[in-house]
């Protein structure tokens, strides 16, 4: 089985050809980071005009990668939320045209579930694991029961990590992108104990009962620091130090709240899996301290951690294909008359989608 796999849900523009045998034949990802650089954030109308520019070049050297035609493809599967909705409209538009055109099943694909599944396709996970999905947009806690099937146990009741990341970042100074800048400005710090001890930082929630997560004070508390830091242009070693403390921080903050769901698991879920295992997926998986946070949490409770490889972590056209071949073998295609969905809970039903659909 082999399926097209489309992407254009925030500044990414990604196509990938994807096999059932989780080989990859193809994976092309344009960034769009210098046409948002200027304004420090991604722009919905710039990032809508430039999927529109260059889709169907990536499309077709994705196509040409893989060594395939259209007639041989299985179905195309297109992002068709959540996401801004002008881009996701222009990948979803081409998925279905392309699936009109030639005759096959079109997927619509959830970005989030995308993301849950992308271990599967890495890593060969069996079904249920733990799921940290953490995103410039989301940070949920979830059980993933089966294609299709999430149960929803915690998520942000403000800020999303990636937000809490970039904002942070763009307070340090720091250029956009904000989160791998600011991995990148903390590992030059020397002593990680002396920056926490110099820019002290607030764990929101800590100790409380539950899964969810905050960031909004922690944010606040880097905006103080930054204001307290000497007159004139800052340093790059007081910036150093306050990423340092930050990402500590972050990390630590993870780890703690995610032990919480790992108790729960073990406890519900414990009896109905051989590996337990904790995925972490999404933009902020890729970040090195959170991952060590995780690697050692995990480790602790003897039990699997797998994040995907890095390139895996941001948006991508295989993440696409790949949830498009899972539902696809489960029989789950859509009509072309599916619309764009600017919000799409995994679990529909759970009284948090309020904060994290």
């Amino acid at each position: 089985m082999i399926v097209l796999g489309i992407e254009t849900s925030c500044d990414e523009t990604a196509a990938a050809v994807v096999d059932s045998t989780g080989n990859i034949r193809a994976n092309l990802v344009l960034s769009q980071l210098e046409e948002h650089k200027a304004f420090g954030g991604v722009v919905p109308e710039i990032a809508a005009r430039a999927h529109l520019d260059h889709l169907d070049r990536l499309i077709k050297g994705a196509m040409d990668d893989a060594g395939i035609t259209f007639a041989e493809l299985d179905g195309v599967a297109a992002t068709c939320g959540p996401g801004l909705i002008g881009g996701v409209m222009v990948g979803m538009m081409a998925g279905k045209a392309i699936a009109a055109a030639h005759g096959k099943p079109f997927i619509a694909i959830n970005h989030l579930e995308a993301h849950a599944l992308t271990p599967r396709l890495t890593n060969d996970v069996d079904f249920p694991y733990l799921l940290l999905l953490i995103s410039g947009g989301h940070t949920q806690i979830l059980v993933a029961e089966n294609v299709d099937t999430y149960k929803l146990w915690g998520s942000t009741i403000d800020d999303a990590l990636g937000e809490c990341f970039d904002k942070s970042a763009k307070l340090m100074g720091l250029p956009y992108p904000g989160g791998p800048n600011l991995e990148k400005i903390a590992a030059r710090c020397p002593d990680v104990q002396a920056a926490c001890d110099r820019f002290p930082l607030p764990r929101p929630l800590r100790g409380r009962e539950g899964c969810d997560f905050s960031f909004s004070g922690l944010k606040t508390a880097i905006r103080t620091h930054v204001e307290k830091l000497p007159a004139g242009p800052l340093k790059e070693a007081d910036i150093a130090a306050l990423a340092c403390a930050f990402q500590h921080t972050v990390a630590a903050i993870m780890e703690e709240r995610c032990e919480s769901a790992i108790t729960r698991f073990l406890q519900s879920y414990g009896n109905k899996t051989k590996a337990p295992t904790l995925v972490a997926a999404g933009g902020v998986a890729a970040n090195g301290a959170v991952r060590a946070a995780l690697q050692s949490l995990t480790q602790r409770h003897k039990m699997a951690f797998i994040a995907p490889p890095v390139a895996l972590c941001s948006d991508n056209g295989a993440m696409i294909a790949w949830a498009g071949i899972e539902r696809l073998q489960k029989g789950l295609t859509d009509p072309l008359d599916t619309k764009a969905r600017p919000r799409w809970p995994l679990d529909p039903g759970s009284t948090k989608n309020k904060k994290t659909a």
